[in-house]
């Protein structure tokens, strides 16, 4: 009988999710505007309860922050992601039917511009929050 772990198959080790705690404890403060504020409302008015919600739970919250955008040593213009929590994480609402591909090019950039590691889609479109983390 051959061992059970045979030459041909190794697992890599598993990496610790990036900010685990922290993006948790964001979800969860997202889940509890949800819950208080229904579906269906703009996407600002989620943005706004959210950073109450996250201030109130003791994270540094900035909204609207503005990056500047070179190109060949020119400034282009400004990035300016929703939110941002404890300068780590950038926080993107949504109101979509669905997450797409765009949206995950536009967290990806907003990381590359910003030198963040982790962005987090929340989407309040339904009575069920759905969220998608992208890591660079």
């Amino acid at each position: 009988m051959a061992p059970l772990h045979s030459t041909w198959y190794h697992r890599k080790p598993r990496q610790p999710m990036l900010y685990a705690q922290l993006s948790e404890g964001i979800i969860g403060a997202a889940m509890k505007v949800l819950n208080a504020l229904r579906p269906g409302l703009d996407e600002k008015l989620y943005e706004n309860a959210l950073c109450i919600e996250l201030t109130t739970r003791g994270h540094q919250v900035e909204q609207q922050r503005s990056f500047p955008v070179h190109y060949e040593q020119h400034l282009v213009g400004t990035l300016v992601p929703d939110v941002i929590v404890d300068d780590l994480v950038v926080v993107d609402t949504k109101v979509v039917t669905a997450f797409n591909d765009a949206h995950v090019a536009q967290m990806n950039g907003y990381l590359a511009i910003t030198q963040l590691r982790l962005a987090l889609l929340l989407n309040f479109k339904t009575a069920t929050l759905e969220w998608k983390r992208i890591v660079r």
